[in-house]
């Protein structure tokens, strides 16, 4: 019951992942909020999800080709000339997609109180921190969007529709 649940709100978040991506402007994509570049944020978020959802000690775990050691990080201004393509990002949250919702399809209840391989934290602990800290990052993109663009990206709510119509999808 607890995994069906976390299942559909994680599906529910990644679709609201894809939106928010695709809602960035161009012009926004190398813009810089307080010297970091847009695209940086984006990564930050997604290299967490990719690292943290499922277990950040996985010994198996490699990096996208492009990771770099200060690339995720947040408390270090790229140079002008690093940038990371929106075409990179989508394949990366593509990968991200497919990795967590076969982890999530798995999942049954009592694994949540469990830790996984060589990690102190259970996979309920590990899930919850990253929605966290997930949906932290993406309400700080959410607002560069709206400030730059007046306009607001589409969130489905608890119980929301999927639109009809392709992304992006805004109010």
């Amino acid at each position: 019951m607890l995994c069906d649940d976390i299942k559909y709100l994680t599906d529910r978040a990644l679709w609201e992942t894809e939106n928010l991506m695709k809602c960035i402007p161009d012009s926004l994509w190398k813009k810089r909020y307080d010297g970091i570049p847009m695209w940086k944020y984006f990564y930050h978020m997604l290299y967490s999800m990719d690292r943290w959802y499922i277990n950040p000690y996985d010994a198996d775990y490699t990096n996208p080709e492009f990771h770099t050691d200060t690339l995720a990080d947040l408390n270090v201004i790229p140079p002008e000339d690093e940038r990371l393509t929106r075409e990179q990002m989508e394949d990366y949250l593509g990968q991200i997609r497919s990795k967590i919702q076969n982890y999530t399809s798995t999942l049954e209840d009592a694994m949540l109180y469990e830790n996984p391989t060589n990690c102190s934290m259970s996979r309920f602990r590990l899930i919850l921190g990253q929605f966290r800290h997930w949906h932290r990052h993406m309400g700080v993109i959410y607002g560069f969007v709206i400030e730059d663009t007046g306009k607001w990206p589409y969130v489905l709510n608890m119980l929301g529709a999927y639109p009809d119509s392709p992304m992006p999808n805004f109010y």
